[in-house]
């Protein structure tokens, strides 16, 4: 009998949300929402009621009935650092989730409306590899200072996706692979995947790494220092400059690989220095993915390229040919997020693998 699942991904202004029948997905939609809807809630939490009833009839004008529902999976939120896999949305999951322990964001409410429309159809409800995923080996923890230590946030569910995906169409396990993930989007991250664990990573996020669209990725740590003491600019515009304002935003004003390739194909003054800034790009993301073959000990089986930007061939191709000598390149345009948290809620459901518990996690 199939597995019907609904999956509910919330952004800060949207909440997508799909169905799917085992892995196939029967439909799915972004809704979204205008901001004078979300400014009249003071905080995220608030939202709750609001984003559930938009969902709940926009199924009914699909007619589509909710009771045949076998499963609800949320995307995971901001929560303690935890290792990857499908968890139940415990008890104190939630609490986690609704005291914003580990800070306020949208993706916070997907475990909560996923616990909340499963206990009422008396369904499970699921969370899977949430962005706090740390499978980091100890010693991948230490920065150079111990005021900043390096931590594990970043794109964990497409990671892991992908290099599942990888896994089943050459026919073995995640578990018994070697893989370099790269994931290119508004933000980047480089991870090293060591027999089914992440155990060390570039996150552009926190400021490691390879620059990204929208974020800086490691800075020289001293010109950085002097920036600060500047007197310029507050706390806030520091951080916005790091992560929001830096990257290609910095150099070129966009945010947006298709258009820094305009930029270059209309030529000029313009057009060099965003071939510049694409080479830059290329050049720190590769040299990221020579740092996880060292992590690795040069036994990789695999690079795997994903995320928005992997659609651009130039993109992909400048990085083969840099980093080909390591191991081989597949590239996986985009992101599925929705068939990501659908399939780790069918592994649970068909005993493929067991439910992890948040409170056990220490």
């Amino acid at each position: 009998m199939p597995i019907t699942s609904l999956i509910i991904n919330p952004g800060s202004t949207s909440t997508k949300i799909g169905i799917f029948e085992d892995e196939k997905l029967l439909f799915d939609e972004t809704l979204r929402h205008a901001t004078s809807e979300i400014e009249q809630f003071p905080d995220v939490l608030s939202q709750k009621d609001f984003r559930r009833k938009i969902i709940e009839d926009f199924l009914k004008e699909k007619n589509f009935d909710m009771k045949s529902l076998s499963v609800v999976v949320g995307r995971g939120g901001l929560l303690k650092p935890i290792p990857g896999g499908t968890y139940e949305v415990t008890d104190d999951l939630i609490e986690d989730l609704k005291g914003n322990k580990r800070g306020e964001h949208a993706s916070n409410l997907g475990g909560i409306l996923a616990r909340e429309i499963g206990d009422s159809l008396g369904i499970p409800s699921y969370i899977v590899d949430p962005v706090v995923v740390d499978e980091m080996m100890p010693e991948a923890r230490l920065s150079g200072l111990p005021e900043t230590p390096r931590v594990s946030i970043f794109h964990a569910l497409n990671q892991k996706a992908v290099a599942r995906r990888y896994a089943e169409e050459n026919g073995c396990k995640y578990e018994d692979l070697n893989l370099i993930g790269v994931h290119m989007g508004g933000g980047v991250s480089v991870v090293a995947h060591r027999k089914g664990q992440i155990v060390d990573l570039f996150s552009a996020l926190d400021g490691d790494g390879a620059m990204s669209p929208e974020r800086s990725g490691g800075l020289p740590v001293l010109s950085l220092v002097k920036l600060c003491c500047s007197g310029k600019y507050t706390p806030q515009q520091l951080q916005k400059m790091v992560v929001g304002n830096g990257g290609f935003n910095a150099y070129l004003g966009t945010n947006d690989m298709r258009e820094v390739e305009s930029m270059i194909d209309a030529g000029g003054e313009k057009a060099e220095e965003a071939a510049l800034v694409k080479k830059a790009f290329i050049l720190q993301v590769t040299k990221d993915i020579g740092a996880m073959a060292a992590v690795l000990k040069g036994q990789v089986d695999r690079i795997i390229v994903t995320g928005g930007i992997a659609y651009d061939k130039s993109v992909t191709e400048g990085i083969k040919s840099a980093v080909s000598f390591i191991a081989p390149v597949t590239v996986y345009p985009g992101e599925d997020e929705l068939l990501a948290l659908a399939k780790g809620a069918l592994r649970v459901m068909r005993n493929e693998e067991k439910a992890k518990i948040y409170g056990d996690i220490r």
